[in-house]
């Protein structure tokens, strides 16, 4: 916990409420103690130990309000969503329970839930114009991030999955995440709300991501001001062209 630096520009919406948690936390109160106490989710977060052996953790936090809690950065930044997306949180247990009551848990989750862990642990939520869009959708990172690059200064940006900002306590070039675009028109207070109807499971179904190596936000990490910082392949990556069946 001590490690999170809260300069960083994807904690900038999370910082006031994160940061102080986080100091109670390492001054050694139980995180899930320091977490509920907050007083900032619609769930309570409860011990580990308080997860039912055999039962599924979507579904015991769909019918308990409680959110099982380890110790660490993984389940720190979970709560941490809870707090800043509470309703999105609410409709993604929804669907996964709703997954789970249908097909049980299984070692396949299905394409819903699968697709809705994706979204929970490693989305992030991007308004860009139609231009920008269409450079990220088709892998032209050049266009994207170096010829629109003042474009960023005013493209809106939403950190949400907690798996993501977990591997950016300790930030490396690759770390890739799957962005979820807002429309123009979704007043910026009004994010939550919007999602939370966005996410549908013939949505989710659709795997609607993007991909993006998110240190390659202009601004976010120094080494990208070098145009040349984009030219890495094994990250930035070319989009992969689908082989018809008669080739």
């Amino acid at each position: 916990m001590s490690d999170i630096d809260w300069t960083a520009p994807w904690l900038a919406d999370w910082r006031p409420v994160g940061q102080a948690i986080a100091q109670r936390v390492v001054a050694g109160l139980p995180q899930p103690q320091a977490l509920s106490e907050a007083g900032l989710a619609p769930v309570a977060f409860v011990p580990q130990a308080d997860l039912p052996e055999g039962q599924a953790y979507e579904d015991f936090i769909l019918a308990h309000g409680q959110v099982p809690t380890r110790e660490g950065l993984h389940d720190f930044f979970n709560a941490l969503c809870w707090m800043h997306f509470p309703q999105a949180k609410r409709q993604l247990n929804r669907l996964q329970g709703a997954e789970i009551a249908r097909a049980g848990v299984g070692q396949v989750r299905g394409a819903v839930r699968d697709a809705a862990t994706v979204f929970d642990e490693n989305a992030w939520l991007i308004q860009p114009s139609d231009a920008l869009w269409q450079a990220l959708t088709t892998h032209q990172w050049h266009e994207a991030l170096v010829t629109r690059r003042d474009e960023w200064h005013h493209t809106r940006l939403w950190t949400f999955g907690h798996a993501a900002l977990e591997k950016l306590v300790q930030p490396y070039k690759s770390i890739t995440v799957h962005l979820w675009r807002v429309p123009g028109d979704v007043p910026h207070d009004q994010i939550d709300d919007w999602l939370a109807h966005d996410l549908t499971a013939d949505k989710l179904a659709l795997k609607p991501f993007s991909p993006l190596p998110i240190l390659g936000v202009p601004g976010w990490w120094p080494d990208n001001a070098d145009p040349d910082f984009y030219e890495d392949r094994s990250v930035f990556r070319p989009r992969r062209v689908k082989r018809s069946a008669s080739a």
